[in-house]
């Protein structure tokens, strides 16, 4: 009788890293059911991971969307537990928050936040809360990022979105623990991912009138440039990998490209003093004394 493979929910599939995670995965003989939200991305996946993947039409903030989701993964595993859950899919909204649309910060909470706990509820059962299903508890990776323990200037909704996830996930940790559900959270810097390569694409235009208008631009064109110096996407899918196959992984694993300068640094300096440096980069110059 054939062994098992393994089993992984991985949303956000269609680029990027969760893109890297199907590949991951299936390289070492799991079977992922990836979520995306267009036919041709569900396509691509099975193209070139053939029946190793499942797709699941999902919009993190389509309820009806991710329950049929769940109840495919659910007939799929046949009484078993799902051994992975990576919450990957999000977004970022930049822009002055004093300007920022409310809508777009709304957004970005309904997708980055409140899209990862539909996702968590509706499958947080097949992980093992269902305690009829039979099999070791799964684990879930969260993917966080360096913004969800820092904080950038105009991009405020994406690190409210990011720190509103690391404190989910401490406590999700702590109730899933009945079940034996781990829950581990990934933060990267710099991705070389289409979030970060098409950051000179953001259209700023609405902004052009603001008194932030100019470092904002500055902003952009940092990111622009990060982004293809950022760490591959498949350095990340190889941490996702082992906090789901190493014995006891860590609750956090930090990510970050030029790591004392970008993540040791700033932490052990004063605040006022990262204040003052980062102002300087982007020319936030004080018009009020």
């Amino acid at each position: 009788m054939s062994k098992q493979p393994k089993t992984a929910v991985v949303t956000g599939a269609s680029t990027g890293i969760g893109y890297a995670c199907v590949e991951k995965l299936t390289g070492k003989g799991w079977q992922v059911f990836a979520a995306v939200r267009e036919d041709e991305d569900a396509k691509r996946l099975t193209d070139a991971f053939g029946d190793k993947v499942t797709p699941l039409m999902m919009d993190v903030t389509d309820q009806a969307a991710i329950d049929a989701a769940a109840v495919k993964v659910r007939k799929a595993l046949n009484g078993r537990t799902l051994n992975g859950l990576v919450n990957n899919a999000g977004v970022a909204v930049a822009g002055p928050l004093l300007e920022l649309p409310i809508e777009d910060f709304e957004r970005q909470m309904a997708i980055n936040v409140t899209g990862q706990v539909r996702v968590t509820q509706a499958f947080g059962p097949l992980l093992g809360a269902d305690l009829d299903l039979k099999g070791e508890p799964g684990r879930i990776v969260m993917m966080s990022s360096m913004a969800g323990e820092m904080g950038a200037p105009f991009l405020a909704p994406y690190a409210a979105s990011k720190h509103a996830l690391e404190g989910i996930s401490k406590s999700l940790r702590r109730e899933l623990n009945v079940f034996g559900i781990q829950v581990v959270v990934i933060g990267p810097g710099a991705v070389a991912t289409p979030i970060w390569a098409k950051s000179d694409e953001v259209d700023v235009s609405a902004y052009e009138s603001s008194i932030f208008y100019d470092a904002l631009v500055r902003l952009r064109n940092y990111m622009s440039k990060s982004g293809p110096e950022g760490f591959p996407p498949s350095k990340i899918a190889d941490r996702v990998f082992r906090a789901f196959t190493d014995a006891k992984p860590r609750f956090r694993y930090a990510i970050v490209p030029q790591r004392f300068m970008n993540w040791s640094l700033p932490r052990m300096l004063p605040a006022r003093k990262v204040d003052e440096i980062v102002a300087k980069r982007l020319g936030l110059h004080r018009v009020r004394k």
